[in-house]
């Protein structure tokens, strides 16, 4: 069964659930990646907060990220080559965990 929602729905979704995980800027920047990720391919996502949560993390800049990867990562495009990024605004980021 699947059921559409809308950007705020799914907000809403995380904010019940996991609160602290993402801000609302990387929510917004979260749903618009899956909707065009489904648009590309064709398929559908199933919301599954807690699965995203683990599968994707935020930061707020790239030191921030550099104190979770033991990996010298010494800018964006770096990461881009060992995981999907996708930006937030020119500081912040999600990156798929890996």
């Amino acid at each position: 069964m699947i059921q559409t929602i809308n950007e705020y729905q799914f907000a809403d979704a995380f904010k019940s659930i996991r609160p602290d995980n993402f801000s609302y800027s990387g929510l917004k920047a979260l749903y618009d990646y899956l909707e065009d990720y489904e648009d590309d391919t064709g398929g559908q996502i199933e919301l599954d907060v807690i699965g995203l949560c683990c599968e994707y993390v935020e930061y707020e800049d790239l030191e921030t990220f550099q104190e979770d990867y033991s990996e010298d990562y010494e800018s964006i495009e770096e990461i881009e080559h060992a995981t999907q990024v996708i930006m937030i605004d020119d500081d912040a980021f999600i990156i798929q965990a890996f």
